[in-house]
């Protein structure tokens, strides 16, 4: 069963329903949220552990929801949000050099049963890995979520002139990396 955004949060509104609108919310946005968070943090095991944080700060912060935006649109806010912080966390705590965490991240492109795809889009992967986080995010809503720039923009805060151009040098580097091999 679906359920429309207000439904989700009426159900979440009210105290006795509000763990069926949490479940409604999972139920309604998990894949597309855990797909947005794996094209950034690749790994499986870690997609659901961004995953499940992202639904735990969504609900927490529910009352937050201003509806000016979709339901969709401020839980994938949260989702790129909480995939840059474990980011930048991962590799702080492993104190990895920059090309060792994005190595580690090719290698598991290359080897996991868990990655499916052809040649070329393994290769697209891994010229994607190679980008600036924020980059990377950008060119993952256009590219493979067909995102507006209108919406991306209001996403990540980032004006449309910015985005595109962000989009560009993305399209760029990934060509130049893709044909070098």
């Amino acid at each position: 069963m679906t359920y429309s955004d207000q439904k989700i949060l009426e159900l979440i509104g009210n105290p006795s329903t509000r763990e069926t609108g949490y479940r409604a919310l999972v139920l309604s946005y998990q894949k597309r949220i855990y797909g947005i968070i794996r094209k950034m943090v690749i790994i499986h095991e870690d997609a659901d552990d961004v995953t499940q944080n992202t639904f735990i700060k969504a609900f927490r912060n529910i009352q937050k929801f201003q509806s000016n935006s979709s339901l969709f649109t401020w839980l994938y806010r949260i989702a790129i949000n909480e995939s840059l912080n474990f980011l930048e966390k991962k590799k702080r705590r492993f104190f990895l050099p920059i090309e060792d965490h994005y190595e580690a991240m090719e290698n598991y492109l290359s080897s996991s049963h868990l990655v499916s795809g052809d040649y070329i889009e393994i290769k697209l992967q891994k010229a994607l890995l190679k980008l600036p986080d924020k980059q990377r995010l950008v060119f993952n809503m256009r590219y493979f979520e067909d995102l507006p720039y209108e919406e991306i923009s209001k996403i990540t805060g980032t004006s449309v002139g910015a985005l595109k151009a962000s989009y560009h040098h993305a399209v760029k580097k990934i060509e130049v990396d893709v044909q070098s091999e």
